[in-house]
């Protein structure tokens, strides 16, 4: 059985200031979703399962998968503000977004009966990760407590026109995971790559640590961790109009806790991607710098 990848792709875009995950950037119109379904394709996977919101589905279903034609089998699921919530749960009234990344995750596990990816649609990971993550995912069961997730270096992945958040990875010798950390302020500075506190200080961050860019690999089995999880948040922060459900919270529960464990990709290829609209020449020059190497065609789907 080939993996699935499983494309989040229902976040509002607010710092890009438009729907960036059906934007063109490449030479033929193609959008960086295009280029991961491609290399996907290209590398091992099987079916593709889209992550949106409801009122997205028809600008999915006329930009994407008109492309894909029967290329590959596709699926949508919606995450949606009260998409697996308690019953006695009321959510703020203040909060205007879903959970994030692990609620997102969440919102396909009905799709999902093999082992399978995780990515965003807005980031270029490159054919060497897909590769690799197809690779692990094709030696895992089904049942197994074996994850993965890509790890890029972290000074190759700022944007020059703001902060961004990273999840900064803790790597034991034998490339497993020991944590992940989500530093929500990153960018670089003459003195060097810092992070901002929740008090307002820049702390350096040392060279050279790895980071993930929500490139994951899993089993069916971090669903029901996944959910339990959840309502553990909730508990805790479920008042928080602002909190998010992030991946890496549930990845360093289950690994703190000992249930799984969680091996660490490297990876040739670069990663761009748009966190501002102002990222979008870069993405477009490196794009075209790819299809002149030879690297993709200059028409992805022909």
């Amino acid at each position: 059985m080939k993996p699935a990848l499983v494309i989040l792709a229902a976040g509002i875009g607010s710092r890009y200031g438009s729907l960036k995950q059906v934007d063109p950037v490449g030479p033929s119109g193609e959008t960086i979703m295009d280029y991961s379904l491609y290399d996907a394709l290209h590398s091992g996977f099987g079916r593709c399962v889209f992550v949106i919101q409801k009122r997205m589905e028809r600008d999915f279903r006329e930009v994407i998968q008109a492309k894909l034609g029967d290329r590959v089998e596709t699926g949508f699921a919606f995450q949606e503000m009260k998409s697996d919530l308690p019953e006695s749960f009321s959510v703020p009234p203040e909060r205007t977004k879903p959970w994030g990344t692990s609620h997102a995750v969440l919102a396909a596990a009905s799709l999902i009966q093999e082992p399978f990816a995780v990515i965003n649609a807005d980031d270029f990971y490159g054919r060497d990760s897909f590769r690799a993550m197809a690779g692990f995912l094709s030696g895992v069961g089904t049942n197994e407590f074996r994850y993965a997730v890509v790890g890029y270096n972290l000074e190759a992945t700022l944007s020059e026109h703001g902060a961004v958040a990273r999840g900064v990875c803790e790597v034991d010798e034998n490339g497993m995971l020991e944590g992940i950390v989500e530093r929500t302020h990153v960018e670089r500075t003459k003195f060097g790559v810092v992070f901002q506190d929740g008090s307002g200080h820049h702390i350096p961050i040392p060279p050279g640590k790895t980071v993930s860019m929500n490139f994951w690999g899993f089993t069916p089995t971090y669903f029901a961790s996944a959910r339990s999880a959840f309502r553990k948040f909730l508990g805790e922060k479920g008042a928080d109009p602002k909190a998010e459900f992030f991946i890496p919270l549930v990845v360093n529960q289950m690994i703190n806790e000992k249930t799984a464990v969680c091996r660490v990709l490297p990876t040739s290829a670069r990663w761009f991607g748009v966190t501002y609209k102002e990222d979008r020449p870069r993405v477009i020059e490196e794009l075209a710098r790819l299809v002149e190497a030879g690297e993709y065609p200059k028409s992805l789907w022909g």
